[in-house]
């Protein structure tokens, strides 16, 4: 059974050398043949110009696709490997194109795993330990008040006057910063237009505890369901959100200010000019560390006192090897393709996993990626 890894850009490579260095069968697949042997080619001379069709040809029942490629490309592959008999996996957000593929693919015994990379992916994993451990816990009680939250974000490890750096084109960050969101906010839904409306302080419990500007991202309730919540859980918080460094909001003000008038072809035609200038003033320096920051949080509180409160946190930064981004991104990934290879998924469309064994071994990995992180329990 080979593995078909196609896109080696910048958050791809340490999942994919990992595989390969591992002896697994891997093919590499890229736009641009140079790019993917400057990555691996020191490690394998199995690389070709991706093409679907060319894929189709050589994909057999078995084998796995993985997307690292824009997200336009993840439901064809996923389609292609249901036809074939193959498995898919990505690390993107599950798209409703997508979710609509799970009957074809429990019929054709395809697995279909997204969202296993850092964020969508290492998050759930430790919101679906926490999840467990509570329900496990002394403290649980179908009537205590929740509060969950998640927090992420890819920040400059050496700070800089506008407090964020880019590791690839900007037009991603300030096309979601015209997206609104939804999260849980007093047991009722809170509905924001824009990430700069709804920005709060957050302490982050790290090794040096630490205070970061957070603010809540897309849409936040539906993994309510996905983090196995009962219906009836009585939830006050539940929030999925982005976390900048502390001095962010001051420092992108007339970025904020510009967005909210743009709009139509001439508004994406000032979004790209806008892009390009931040990419030549603030983009990562040959060398310069990035640094990523995790945490999630599960409470619950009976008669107004916390009963349970646990918190994941990770920092994690670049070093010798390359950027924690693309640690933290593509070993969760490699991570996939071996459980499925294994038959540790089931057929279907999934997420993260959600069943205790899986989590905890990823989790054990994960653990080994990043300079710091700790299991923080707020009652003891």
């Amino acid at each position: 059974m080979t593995i078909h890894w196609c896109g080696t850009g910048l958050s791809a490579i340490p999942g994919l050398r990992r595989l390969i260095e591992g002896d697994r069968a891997v093919t590499v697949w890229n736009r641009t043949v140079e790019k993917a042997q400057e990555a691996v080619g020191d490690l394998t001379k199995d690389i070709r110009a991706f093409d679907i069709d060319a894929l189709g040809a050589v994909l057999e029942s078995g084998d796995v696709v993985v997307s690292m490629l824009p997200g336009d490309w993840h439901v064809p592959l996923a389609e292609l490997c249901i036809e074939k008999g193959a498995n898919f996996v990505s690390s993107s957000y599950i798209a409703p194109e997508m979710k609509a593929l799970n009957a074809k693919a429990k019929e054709a015994g395809v697995a279909c795993v997204n969202e296993v990379g850092l964020d969508p992916g290492i998050d759930h994993l430790m919101a679906h330990a926490l999840v467990a451990d509570y329900r496990a816990s002394d403290a649980y009680d179908a009537d205590n008040a929740i509060s969950f939250i998640s927090y992420c974000g890819g920040i400059p490890k050496i700070a800089n006057p506008f407090r964020y750096k880019f590791s690839w084109s900007p037009l991603g960050v300030l096309k979601a910063l015209r997206s609104p969101s939804r999260s849980i906010r007093d047991g009722k839904p809170l509905d924001v237009n824009r990430p700069w409306d709804a920005i709060s302080s957050y302490e982050a419990p790290l090794a040096t505890a630490e205070t970061f500007e957070v603010y809540p991202n897309r849409d936040s309730i539906p993994f309510m369901e996905d983090y196995k919540f009962d219906p009836d859980w009585k939830v006050d918080t539940f929030v999925r959100g982005t976390l900048r460094l502390n001095g962010w909001t001051e420092a992108w003000s007339d970025v904020f200010r510009e967005i909210e008038t743009l709009s139509g072809p001439e508004g994406d035609a000032r979004l790209k000019e806008m892009s390009d200038q931040f990419w030549d003033e603030n983009s990562y320096d040959e060398g310069e560390p990035d640094r990523v920051v995790l945490c999630v949080g599960f409470k619950a509180e009976k008669d107004g006192a916390d009963v349970y409160h646990k918190t994941y946190a990770m920092d994690a930064w670049g070093d010798e090897n390359g950027t924690a981004m693309a640690r933290l991104v593509s070993i969760p990934v490699s991570l996939a393709i071996e459980a499925v290879l294994d038959d540790k998924i089931a057929p279907g469309v999934h997420a993260a996993p959600s069943e205790e064994a899986l989590f905890s071994e990823w989790l054990t990995h994960i653990d080994a990626l990043a300079q710091h992180m700790q299991i923080i329990d707020h009652t003891a």
